[in-house]
């Protein structure tokens, strides 16, 4: 993979900052680092003086764009960022439900990845499913994919409409996984235990789950399952309540058909 020569940033929000700080950790030069953002929080102002990246330069012309800002400010940013595509930028967009058409028709650029990243990016542990629509060049799909792989890993969708579906598993996902959390603590406060105590159960045993997933990446999570569940045991009286027909296969089902729909709602 290759970098680009020269970066421009719009958008420092949390998405934005974690996308920043991967590139600075992989070794990309802070000088040609460019970042916009109308009103950046004090984090980006001082990572700006420490790492030696420009924040809010005038606008220059940019071999790859990356736009992090919020889908429903589209409009008004798009106004004011045209200086920054030449003729050979490529633009890498990690708006929800904003199509390659929509950006098209509001930027002048015609190379256009769309991206959804998740927030483990923020500790390199995110995955990003990516899009590139037909102008979009093997060489820029590989400084895309060495843009985003600085947070974590990156897999490719061959339709753009499959975007939408990534933005309801993995873009959506950190906070199903959040709720279960929450979820599973007020179940254990509800069986007797101090809420406190429920909370620190329920907190670490999703997080040395998913450790487990990640150590084990050659191990299906049906076999990690099955690893704890015992025949006729308690886990086993659990999961037939969650394995039910209208159990918590049909509930995410639901869930991220609806996360789905509204970034379908937001592309308009």
């Amino acid at each position: 993979m290759s970098a680009p020569h020269s970066l421009a940033l719009v958008g420092g929000g949390k998405m934005g900052s974690a996308l920043l700080g991967g590139w600075l950790a992989a070794g990309f030069a802070p000088a040609r680092v460019n970042v916009y953002d109308p009103a950046p929080s004090d984090a980006l102002k001082t990572l700006a003086a420490e790492k030696g990246f420009a924040l809010n330069p005038p606008h220059a012309a940019a071999e790859a764009v990356v736009l992090a800002v919020k889908p429903q400010v589209l409009d008004s940013v798009a106004s004011g960022i045209s200086a920054l595509f030449g003729r050979d930028t490529f633009l890498l967009s990690i708006l929800a439900g904003k199509t390659v058409a929509n950006l098209a028709a509001r930027l002048p650029v015609s190379a256009i990845l769309r991206a959804m990243p998740n927030t483990p990016a923020a500790i390199g542990r995110g995955v990003t499913g990516v899009y590139a629509n037909e102008s979009v060049s093997a060489d820029q799909r590989a400084k895309a994919e060495f843009l985003l792989s600085g947070v974590g890993g990156v897999e490719w969708v061959e339709r753009e409409s499959l975007i939408d579906a990534v933005t309801a598993i993995s873009g959506s996902g950190p906070a199903y996984v959040f709720h279960l959390v929450e979820a599973l603590a007020q179940a254990g406060a509800e069986l007797g235990l101090p809420p406190d105590l429920a909370l620190r159960l329920a907190r670490a045993t999703v997080e040395g789950s998913g450790e487990l997933l990640f150590r084990q990446p050659e191990t299906s999570a049906e076999i990690l399952r099955k690893n704890v569940t015992s025949p006729g045991g308690t886990t086993q009286a659990a999961l037939d309540v969650l394995m039910a027909d209208e159990g918590l296969t049909a509930l995410m089902a639901r869930a991220t058909a609806a996360a789905r729909q509204r970034a379908e709602d937001l592309s308009g």
